[in-house]
């Protein structure tokens, strides 16, 4: 895992919650939409959250990912 390629996977996540009609996905469907493994994804949100992109919110049935 390096810096490069835990950008790309970031930018992945956010073309795939950009394409959303919403802006947000729950976990489950970033995973199906980007083809990421759990800690790619992770690794994926860590970056988005750090550069303030992204907000996560939980409920009952998954983590849901909302563009800022």
């Amino acid at each position: 895992m390096t810096i490069e390629s835990i950008g790309t996977w970031a930018g992945e996540v956010y073309k795939a919650l950009e394409k959303s009609s919403t802006h947000m996905l729950g976990m489950k469907q970033i995973k199906k939409a980007t083809k990421l493994k759990k800690d790619e994804t992770m690794a994926a949100l860590g970056w988005l959250g750090r550069e303030g992109k992204i907000v996560i919110t939980e409920n009952d049935e998954d983590d849901v990912v909302t563009l800022v």
